[in-house]
């Protein structure tokens, strides 16, 4: 029996012998792992109708960027794709409008964490289809033949047993999916002869990014002294070349003035995010593998090293006046309540997204942009500067926007388990832009509707057609492709998308520093020789009515197109006659989408498989399942 997530779920057994009491839950869609993937997969699954159960360790929701305190969001500013345009519009109505989190040169939006975690509650509890428990240690995940068996433990000892017949793994560090016989995964970085990579080194290695103990200071005004005691074996001179004042070396690289540490995140209300990589509070430490204790014992040693680089602020550089904010974090020391991990397990997927997908997606042999569910633009950005020896520099390898296969968030030979977070099916290097919060919200609402669509169809998340999961991120405003040029509300904003992700119409691919874009043109003409191609790959076995040549395809030319498939009875192709007069005129990209997403709908017509290959009979989730 499926309880209901409107009334109280929790049947306690009595206990005996005053042991601590034991609750029994069925679901159909558990999710572990408040983080920032996992809120927006418990959303978006809830919306989709599928009551959902969204359990997490801590006592906050959000992860990376609430209980992290990395509220300064990276990238995807122009690409506010579904959820994660939600959230930043609930924040920009909190704080007055947008350039109200404008308040530091590395993010356009930035805010306080505890406001952010509150957002995401108001979000979370505005959804009855889901059910938010949190403080919750996961102790056991077993898979059975319909699903999964999840033990969680209170602090108090209670257990509660949880049924499920989708499990979504959001943990920081894909400890859930570890548990899980079978699902393989990668650790640290890959050679370059496994993946192709231009800029992976030569040898594998198990290094992973540094680690981040985030600190939030708040300013407490001229002449008011918040200097910490000082810790205990402190020392300067590791701190020395953070910034420029103090450096004996001026020739090294990334050099800034002193006050670029403040400025570089400050937030609303007088408030500072310390997250600074240059000789800052990043701390090496390859974590992944190991047990409970070790991980606690060296998240305590990352935890000074961020006090020390703030004591070196107050101290050396004289921000006496900054200290940590008291009304962030309910925690007893004010840091955040966990640690920015920037890489994880990366589970050997359907498919793997490399850097060559990333940078050239249209000319690789898998077509992985035509599974796409969500968009990212931020360079390949390593933080490796705290390991003690030498390492590939991946400080911002530039690439263009890009999207995020579908097939990489299921790993393989696995039924009924969809990974999301950091330790989906990506390269080390690609993990460098993939990691980054707006993607990784993305990648948790696609999570979601994966899985609600597999519920509903009765069938394991592999047999989901791609097609199905893009329509409802489609309909809930997420990118499909990565086109910064073409904003949710243009009116073929959605035309433009699906022909997208068909090929028949290609962006260009444009790696410019912070600003990577892929550009679509939307108002641009396009020669006939460039359309063929298009149309030739998508539809092989239909005759092209033209010929290639270097002239503008024109409206008359297009309708040709169009009528050498068929007709649609909802095509009235004297209605867009009208509207694109005169008919020898070029035809601009948007309206060629138009008129083939009308006319053929090439995106529905020709599913694809997870490598982006067409399959030409379409299949339903409905019938996913028959054999």
């Amino acid at each position: 029996m499926i309880l209901c997530l409107s009334t109280i779920l929790l049947t306690f057994l009595s206990p005996k012998n005053s042991e601590p009491p034991v609750t029994y839950l069925e679901v159909p869609l558990l999710v572990v792992g408040g983080s920032t993937s996992g809120v927006m997969a418990g959303i978006q699954s809830a919306r989709l109708g599928v009551k959902t159960l969204l359990v997490e360790e801590g006592s906050w929701l959000g992860g990376m960027l609430t209980s992290a305190g990395v509220s300064a969001i990276d990238g995807n500013h122009e690409l506010p794709s579904g959820l994660w345009g939600e959230f930043r519009t609930a924040l920009e109505k909190h704080y007055g409008g947008p350039e109200k989190l404008q308040t530091g040169w590395v993010s356009n939006t930035q805010f306080e964490p505890s406001v952010g975690e509150k957002i995401l509650r108001q979000m979370t509890a505005r959804e009855s289809n889901l059910l938010v428990l949190t403080e919750l240690r996961t102790d056991e995940i077993v898979q059975t033949n319909k699903g999964w068996i999840a033990k969680f433990v209170d602090k108090k000892g209670a257990k509660i047993y949880v049924k499920a017949q989708i499990l979504i793994d959001a943990t920081e560090l894909g400890d859930v999916a570890a548990k899980v016989p079978g699902v393989r995964y990668d650790v640290g970085m890959d050679a370059r002869d496994s993946t192709g990579e231009r800029a992976a080194p030569r040898q594998a290695n198990n290094i992973v990014q540094d680690l981040t103990y985030a600190a939030i200071l708040k300013d407490f005004g001229p002449g008011v002294d918040r200097t910490l005691p000082r810790p205990i074996g402190y020392d300067r001179a590791v701190f020395l070349c953070s910034c420029k004042k103090l450096c004996p070396d001026s020739t090294r690289p990334r050099l800034h003035d002193c006050d670029k540490i403040l400025s570089y995140a400050r937030l609303p209300n007088q408030k500072v995010l310390i997250n600074w990589p240059i000789e800052g509070n990043d701390f090496y430490a390859n974590l992944i593998d190991a047990s409970a204790e070790i991980r606690q014992r060296t998240l305590q040693k990352a935890k000074e090293h961020t006090l020390k680089f703030v004591y070196f602020l107050q101290t050396e550089l004289g921000y006496r006046n900054l200290g940590l904010a008291e009304d962030e974090f309910p925690t007893p020391d004010r840091l955040p309540l966990i640690a920015y991990h920037r890489e994880s397990r990366r589970i050997w997927g359907e498919v793997r997204l490399t850097m060559n997908h990333i940078e050239k997606p249209f000319s690789q042999p898998e077509k992985l942009y035509r599974t796409g569910i969500t968009v990212g633009d931020y360079p390949i950005d390593h933080h490796h500067a705290k390991y003690p020896t030498d390492v590939p520099d991946l400080h911002f390898v530039p690439v263009p926007s890009y999207n995020v296969p579908l097939g990489s968030l299921l790993p393989k030979g696995i039924d009924n388990l969809i990974v999301a977070e950091k330790s989906i099916s990506v390269t080390n290097l690609a993990n460098g832009t993939t990691r980054l919060q707006p993607v990784v919200m993305g990648i948790g609402q696609a999570a979601g509707a994966l899985a609600a669509l597999a519920v509903k169809a009765k069938c394991v998340p592999q047999k989901v057609p791609i097609r199905e999961v893009q329509d409802e991120l489609l309909k809930a405003g997420a990118y499909l492709m990565p086109y910064n040029d073409v904003k949710p509300n243009h009116p073929q904003w959605v035309a433009i998308q699906r022909l997208g992700a068909t090929g028949i119409l290609k962006g260009v691919p444009t790696p410019q520093a912070w600003a990577n874009q892929t550009w679509f043109y939307p108002d641009s003409s396009i020669r006939v020789r460039e359309f063929l191609d298009g149309w030739q790959e998508f539809f092989p076995e239909v005759p092209a009515p033209l010929t290639p040549s270097e002239a503008r395809l024109t409206v008359r030319q297009a309708q040709l197109f169009v009528e050498a498939i068929r007709r649609s009875p909802k095509f009235n192709l004297s209605v867009f006659r009208k509207s694109v007069k005169p008919e020898d005129r070029p035809i601009s990209r948007a309206e060629l989408a138009a008129m083939i997403d009308q006319g053929v709908d090439p995106f529905h017509r020709k599913t694809v498989d997870f490598d982006g290959d067409l399959v030409r009979k379409t299949r339903t989730a409905s019938t996913a399942n028959q054999p």
